[in-house]
């Protein structure tokens, strides 16, 4: 009897420490795991920065500083000559510039280094993007008080260079770096979309450019330039290859038309309302164009300029920063010149609704700071940031592409001015396409818009482009566009971007875009780690037995 009650507690112990080591190795795995998230996700509060009541410029800094340049020298150019101006004026203070050809890698490379505290001191990102980082405990500096302090906030007595103040930066550029009420970035240049028109073929076709476009006028036009000979020959061009309306960014698209509609998009605390009667509508008048060839998107074709200057697109929507890629005489070709074909080039404001309340969005780069332990360091890295915005940073910037200056100090100034007057002088500098560009967001500021920021809309800006390139995609696969359909893209958009059907980001979910790789072998190491374990102890204990 004392053998069996024994060997009855020995199975016991052997059960419950087989049990114990279980749940040990479950927590383990589960605890290293939530370290590893938190490192990601953290919480949405930031502490205030508190000001130095001094910069100590006895001691040495050196900052990180990260940002994109369109494989445009002239723009990798300025980004070191700003530097090596700074360095004049702060010699203790070094800068190291890490350039990038994509904002995507600089948010996948942030979202990495957020997990290692391996940020960058100052980075060009977007607002989207930053309401994303701000999910990490405490990693974005808020600027409310360094904006305003009155020795080194903008203008401050204390800067050594002709910052400007917070009140020369255009108010509603500046909106748009408010998270939350509190602001985590400053805008550094803005852009927005602008109609590059083959006018030669509008023309042709018999059509005269109104002095401001409609959806409704895009959609005749491209509809009659899609009309092609029996032996497949477009009449317009003479060619065989014609899409005479391509978007580039279609997020954009489904945006900007939802918002001249008076559509819903979404609310400045996240709450999701793209998946309306509107959107179907929406939807189904880009299917009906898709399916005659008359509508494309840039990841279904290819960049529209490149079709444009071919002379096989006559709308090409694109960003007023890509006008020197646009027309017979573009500083930037990407097709070879025997391709080239001449004809007269038209910068107009994106189609409307209603002509005669225009509405078109406003976007472009913003700066943030990350925290760092000391802060001297942010502060070195703020006195960095406000260099970028000075008039000589700004306009040089803003020459190379069709982008305008965040400052109205700098829009105003002479050297600005004169520039935007020599339009046409040569095709490289002044090339009068990539000015009209410009020109156009500078007569139409009052009238763009920005849209809500927070986290999860990045994600939210994505699924709205989804949407269109998945019904033009449909189409050309010759599937059915009807209700069905959009009651089942609105769901699998919704799943793909864990957007919740009843209007907000999915319960429990974190948009954190998608998981870098590193982050993804990390956590297998870890679960794998951790079975091992498990086995080691298991196949140690049945030996005992």
């Amino acid at each position: 009897m004392i053998r069996f009650r024994h060997k009855r507690n020995m199975l016991l112990s052997a059960v419950f420490r087989g049990r114990l080591l279980k749940c040990a190795a479950a927590s383990g795995i589960f605890v290293c795991l939530l370290g590893v998230l938190s490192g990601c996700h953290g919480s949405e509060e930031s502490v205030s920065f508190q000001v130095p009541e001094s910069f100590d410029a006895n001691r040495n800094y050196e900052i990180t500083f990260w940002a994109k340049n369109d494989t445009n020298k002239r723009q990798t150019d300025i980004y070191k000559k700003a530097i090596e101006g700074f360095e004049e004026i702060y010699p203790n203070i070094t800068v190291n510039l890490r350039l990038y050809t994509d904002y995507g890698k600089i948010y996948n490379d942030v979202i990495t280094n957020i997990s290692t505290g391996t940020t960058p001191d100052v980075c060009i990102t977007y607002p989207d993007h930053i309401a994303t980082y701000m999910t990490g405990e405490n990693v974005v500096v808020p600027l409310d008080d360094l904006l305003t302090d009155s020795r080194y906030g903008l203008g401050g007595s204390e800067i050594l260079f002709d910052s400007p103040k917070k009140e020369q930066i255009v108010p509603g550029f500046l909106e748009e770096c408010y998270i939350g009420g509190h602001c985590y970035a400053v805008p550094y240049m803005r852009s927005t979309e602008a109609c590059y028109i083959n006018k030669t073929y509008v023309e042709k076709l018999g059509y005269s450019l109104p002095e401001m476009l409609t959806w409704d006028f895009i959609w005749e036009v491209a509809e009659s330039a899609a009309k092609k000979s029996d032996d497949g020959i477009f009449y317009v061009n003479g060619q065989n290859v014609m899409i005479p309306f391509i978007y580039k960014s279609t997020d954009n698209m489904m945006i900007q038309m939802l918002h001249q509609l008076g559509a819903d998009y979404s609310s400045p605390s996240g709450t999701i309302g793209i998946f309306n009667e509107t959107t179907k509508d929406i939807l189904y008048t880009i299917a009906e164009h898709a399916k005659t060839g008359a509508f494309s998107t840039f990841k279904i074709s290819s960049y529209p300029a490149n079709f444009l200057n071919a002379g096989q697109c006559i709308f090409a929507i694109d960003s007023t920063a890509g006008a020197t890629w646009m027309g017979t005489d573009a500083p930037l070709l990407d097709i070879s010149e025997d391709a080239l074909v001449d004809f007269e080039t038209v910068v107009m404001p994106i189609p409307q609704f209603d002509p005669e309340n225009p509405s078109m969005i406003s976007q472009g780069p913003s700066v943030c700071i990350f925290n760092k332990e000391d802060p001297q360091e942010v502060l070195a890295s703020w006195l960095f940031t406000q260099y970028l915005l000075t008039n000589d940073v700004q306009i040089s910037y803003a020459m190379t592409e069709g982008y305008v200056p965040v400052t109205v100090k700098a829009q105003e100034s002479d050297e600005y001015r004169e520039y935007l007057s020599r339009s046409g002088q040569d095709n490289d500098l002044y090339y009068d396409i990539k000015i009209e560009a410009s020109r156009l967001l500078l007569t139409h500021i009052e009238d763009t818009f920005i849209t809500p920021v927070f986290n999860g809309s990045a994600s939210l800006r994505d699924a709205a482009g989804q949407m269109i390139e998945n019904v033009t995609k449909s189409v050309r696969r010759k599937e059915t566009i009807n209700d069905k359909y959009m009651d089942s893209l609105f769901e699998d958009v919704s799943a793909l971007y864990h957007l919740d059907s009843n209007g907000s980001m999915a319960e429990g979910k974190t948009d954190l875009g998608p998981l870098p790789w590193e982050s993804k072998v990390l956590l297998g190491c870890l679960a794998a780690s951790w079975f091992l374990i498990f086995l080691f102890y298991l196949r140690k204990h049945w030996k005992k037995v």
